[in-house]
């Protein structure tokens, strides 16, 4: 009698618990469309997103996705299942975005640098990483996976996107790992699902970009580490040298992130720390030794590359930046951040020195005046861990779910209503367009011809490798001596690879031939064509135009397709 006395009260308060979270996330949701205007993010901003017109059915999307994710709250899954389900979950979430265009033109780089290892196998690769292959500031490791994925499964971008949404969601089963090993399940659960929770990195996996792989990498490095210091186990010992190593070469940015291996061994002193220094030591030296081969092999292009890091790429921080406001409050659910910043008070009551180490990567974003979300994305894990620690004080388990279920709805919403269709309607999704096309067209290859932008500084050169990965068709393309900028134009513009971007052999390779598809590529639909375009196209018949506007940025895409006669 007194027990069902005590849960009839504790269900009543469980409801309105559940109504006042309800609430809040739809009232969040509101709060960002209404303030829509302080989101400045280059690619992915909500001002672009969300039209008065658009809010209209996202709101009825949401509701259905609370009261949904109630009823998912009521499931606790068992530990033995939560890695499986959060890959699979996570997975799947990703993949609702694998529609979106390439929207980035960087892609083109690590398309290119792909091919050529398909095309030419791992030794050319390896040797002309920095020769033949442009390589501007790339690491090698993310266009070698990505030529490896073409040259075991074709030439697909499905399998680009596969390969690289199976990374995002390693990152995903990774984070709940250093959450469980540093804590419990429950940090590293709620983390886990937590990355789910951030609408831009959840548009990430589809694009053909390092960001992700580097992202899972680093991940991959920290967890490593962590268990090699704290048990020794040998598996780690070998494991950690090699992840840091991997880490490496994904991407210029981790190498300071990577600054927080010292910060895990200083936390882990308080349990031996003389083991813990000669683990350490080990790893250290195993990854000099590592790290160092591979960069002695190409020191020379290193070399220049972090000189161009310095010279360029950092002073650029400050002109290409975004405000944390955007990056910590629209492009990831304010439930996270909310979370992240509560556990800061958390960890400084429970004087949690292991917190230092998932909080160090997100003290160096601030400190650093790091604000461009690209750059970020890689710690976004971290900040998963900070606000999954925080997320553990709810002692209500189905609450807790609750939450972060909340959260990852309106994440699905807001990518899925706002920034699939946002990234769908840019002219870049012009070429994906052609690419289909071409792919359903009864020829084996065509002839690309580019025409000057006429609005943007982009060398439309680079469009060319873009369209490649959208089709399985041969590409004859000759850039045709295209004038670049004056060199003070472009000088600090984070578009200057375009034009110091070496078109590769492979394209140029082969004559003109009378069966050969003609794609030509436009920054407006009614570009007028120079005359040797209008001789080569004449008695073709026009087979499609690709004119999908964009109102947003002035570098544009149009493409025009004409079948031979």
């Amino acid at each position: 009698m007194h027990a069902a006395d005590r849960t009839g009260p504790e269900q009543s308060n469980q409801r309105l618990l559940a109504l006042l979270v309800s609430l809040v996330t739809l009232t969040a949701f509101a709060g960002l469309f209404v303030l829509r205007s302080l989101d400045d993010n280059r690619l992915t901003s909500w001002q672009w997103a969300f039209g008065s017109a658009d809010v209209v059915w996202v709101f009825p999307a949401l509701a259905v996705g609370i009261v949904l994710a109630y009823a998912v709250s009521r499931i606790s899954v068992p530990v033995r299942w939560l890695a499986p389900v959060l890959f699979v979950s996570s997975f799947m979430a990703a993949a609702l975005l694998w529609g979106a265009p390439e929207v980035i033109v960087d892609t083109a780089r690590y398309f290119v640098q792909a091919k050529y290892l398909e095309l030419y196998g791992v030794g050319f690769f390896l040797r002309e990483w920095g020769g033949e292959i442009t390589t501007w500031t790339d690491l090698p490791l993310v266009p070698f996976l990505h030529g490896l994925v073409f040259t075991l499964f074709g030439e697909a971008r499905i399998a680009v996107q596969v390969f690289t949404t199976f990374l995002f969601s390693g990152t995903v089963v990774v984070t709940w790992l250093i959450g469980r090993t540093l804590w419990d399940d429950t940090v590293g659960g709620v983390a886990g699902a937590l990355l789910l929770a951030m609408p831009y990195l959840l548009t990430q996996p589809a694009l053909m970009l390092v960001d992700v792989p580097a992202m899972f990498f680093l991940t991959l490095a920290v967890f490593t580490t962590i268990k090699a210091v704290r048990d020794g186990d040998a598996r780690f010992l070998v494991a950690a040298p090699a992840a840091i190593t991997l880490a490496m070469l994904s991407k210029y940015s981790v190498w300071l992130m990577l600054s927080v291996i010292p910060v895990i061994v200083l936390v882990h002193f308080d349990r031996d720390w003389q083991s813990v220094l000669k683990r350490a030591a080990v790893i250290g030296l195993a990854t000099i030794l590592l790290a160092g081969a591979v960069g002695l092999m190409k020191f020379d292009v290193v070399a220049a590359q972090l000189k161009l890091l310095w010279s360029y790429q950092w002073p650029g921080l400050a002109r290409w930046e975004e405000s944390h406001v955007s990056t910590f409050l629209f492009q990831v659910h304010p439930f996270v951040t909310a979370a992240a910043l509560c556990s800061v008070a958390v960890a400084l009551a429970r004087r949690d020195s292991r917190y230092a180490i998932v909080a160090w990567m997100l003290l160096l974003v601030v400190a650093l005046g790091v604000k461009r979300a690209r750059y970020i994305l890689i710690t976004l894990p971290m900040l998963a861990l900070m606000a999954g620690y925080a997320l553990r004080e709810i002692a209500d388990g189905r609450m807790r779910r609750f939450v972060v279920s909340c959260a990852v709805v309106s994440a699905l919403v807001t990518a899925v209503f706002g920034f699939l269709p946002l990234l769908k309607g840019m002219s870049a999704a012009n070429l994906m367009a052609a690419g289909e096309r071409l792919d359903a067209m009864e020829v084996d290859r065509v002839e690309v011809f580019t025409l000057p932008q006429e609005r943007s500084i982009v060398n439309p050169a680079v469009l060319v490798p873009i369209l490649d990965l959208y089709t399985g068709k041969r590409i004859v393309y000759r850039d045709g001596a295209l004038t670049p900028p004056a060199p003070r134009t472009i000088a600090t513009s984070p578009l200057r690879f375009t034009w110091e971007f070496a078109t590769p052999s492979y394209y140029a390779a082969g004559r003109s031939e009378p069966g050969d598809a003609i794609a030509v590529i436009a920054s407006h639909a009614d570009q007028a064509l120079p005359d040797r375009i209008g001789t080569r196209i004449a008695g073709m018949r026009l087979s499609g135009a690709f004119a999908v506007p964009d109102r947003i940025f002035r570098f544009k895409t149009f493409v025009r397709v004409y079948h031979p006669p």
